[in-house]
């Protein structure tokens, strides 16, 4: 009998702390990787700038309480990820690129395993847009080559999802804002 209400006990704390989780909104932080270098071309690393906007992303986030961090395997996404994921001791999850549909929705699935928590996703002009929108966001163009100050928030929970859209660390050059649709 005692053996049965441990057991019954153990099983509510579960639902209850699964609903819980469900009760809680999933906050999404999206930036794209910091400044890159121009070489090797294949897998640049951070500039000296991309640096410093990788560590004004970890001030910016100091008081986030995030709990993942998600980000592809290129060396500036990595690096800029870095500097959340280190000071917190997470592991970045890495997801791999390929097909720009696939890479996205392998993104928004990453997502999804963390309901209820806050997941920082360091991506690319070309992704980012298409990931807010695989959660549920607006549909967005691809930020421009020289835009990096962009930070995205966005809040699923009860209701439609909600996007808060900043900036971090240096403003992006003013050309930033008018250019076309053709980042990396």
């Amino acid at each position: 009998m005692r053996r049965a209400f441990v057991q019954v006990s153990l099983l509510a704390m579960l639902g209850a702390t699964a609903l819980y989780a469900q009760a809680q909104p999933t906050v999404v932080v999206l930036v794209r990787h910091a400044e890159k270098a121009t070489a090797p071309a294949s897998d640049p690393p951070l500039t000296e700038a991309g640096v410093a906007r990788a560590k004004a992303l970890a001030a910016a986030l100091a008081d986030a309480h995030v709990d993942a961090v998600i980000a592809t395997p290129t060396v500036r996404t990595r690096e800029t990820a870095r500097a959340v994921a280190d000071p917190r001791g997470l592991t970045i999850e890495t997801v791999a690129l390929g097909a720009r549909e696939a890479h996205v929705g392998a993104v928004a699935d990453a997502v999804r395993k963390h309901a209820g928590q806050t997941v920082l996703v360091v991506g690319h002009s070309n992704t980012i847009p298409a990931i807010i929108t695989a959660l549920g966001g607006p549909k967005m163009a691809d930020l421009c080559d020289e835009q990096y100050s962009m930070i995205y928030t966005l809040v699923l929970g009860a209701g439609p999802p909600r996007l808060v859209r900043g900036t971090f660390g240096a403003p992006s050059p003013p050309s930033a804002d008018n250019c076309g649709n053709t980042m990396r």
